[in-house]
């Protein structure tokens, strides 16, 4: 019982401490969603000669107009872009540096507030993921007592498990918020087309390792606790048994005793009143008793 208890604590703690890992990884990068951003390429110069629209102005004759033919998506940048829930960052199509704005500017002004809670529910989610985790230790260092054990178990599994719907509802919450930002946010941030990054798919594989390491805390208290209970009634009717045992035996002698007893007392007043004493029925022998009668009844 005791190894197969620190198994399930051991697989707990692991699961919790991935959990824990990857929202916290998750919470600090900004590459929940990935994409490319469609801007107007910029005019060419002499320190920009590719990637520009050339107007072919005549420098001796500037009020020249010379008009450029490209046409569709050839007039465009494609520069790349990764956001995550505080900052959003893309491509500077002047040099090759990034800028980085905070997404909750960029965020439309009906959607800041589920923004907000969406951050104040990663926080809790990691706050409560660190409870856990905290509380999944302990138990694993007090293994040697088991009600104590019990207590800290079921403490990290409620903790583990609140963490995990926090965690849920603000990853939700924050994909609704992105998909509201790319069709009303700022022209020049929107989206010509975008995906979910890793930053994203680690987020749900945290919450994924929470719920697995609430299960299994679960699962260890309620095994701990059927095979204590199992135990103890086995304890308990191994103890009724043996008082019954030693009542039977104690009342046995005690009934030997005193039958014995009384045969000796009855024997000395037989003797004492000049009686005989009864013969025993199976020192009788019907045979003889049924010939003698029949020769008397002769």
């Amino acid at each position: 019982m005791k190894t197969s208890r620190r198994c399930r604590s051991l697989l707990s703690v692991s699961l919790n401490f991935f959990a824990l890992l990857f929202s916290i990884t998750a919470f600090m990068t900004t590459y929940w969603c990935v994409g490319t951003q469609r801007v107007p390429k910029p005019k060419c110069s002499k320190l920009r000669t590719h990637q520009c629209i050339d107007y072919g102005v005549n420098e001796t004759d500037p009020n020249k107009v010379v008009y450029s033919w490209e046409t569709g998506d050839d007039r465009f940048l494609f520069r790349q872009f990764h956001t995550g829930i505080w900052f959003s960052c893309e491509e500077n199509i002047h040099d090759e540096s990034e800028r980085c704005r905070s997404f909750i500017d960029l965020a439309p002004p009906s959607e800041k507030g589920m923004l907000w809670l969406s951050l104040v529910s990663e926080m809790l989610y990691i706050i409560l993921l660190v409870v856990g985790f905290s509380l999944m230790c302990l138990e694993l260092v007090h293994s040697s007592n088991v009600i104590d054990g019990l207590k800290l178990n079921a403490f990290a599994a409620v903790f583990t498990v609140l963490s995990g719907l926090l965690g849920m509802v603000a990853h939700v919450m924050y994909t609704q918020v992105f998909q509201v930002t790319v069709s009303l946010g700022p022209p020049d941030w929107r989206p010509y087309n975008w995906d979910y990054g890793w930053s994203f798919c680690m987020a749900w594989a945290s919450f994924t390792c929470c719920m697995g390491a609430s299960v299994t805390t679960l699962n260890s208290y309620t095994k701990t606790v059927i095979e204590f209970r199992h135990k103890r009634k086995t304890f308990e009717q191994s103890i009724r048994e043996e008082h019954a045992r030693e009542a039977f035996g104690y009342f046995r002698e005690h009934s030997v005793h005193s039958i014995s007893k009384s045969v000796e007392v009855y024997s000395s007043q037989s003797l004492k009143s000049g009686r005989k004493a009864p013969i025993p029925a199976d020192s009788l022998d019907f045979s003889d008793i049924a010939a003698s009668l029949g020769e008397e009844q002769c």
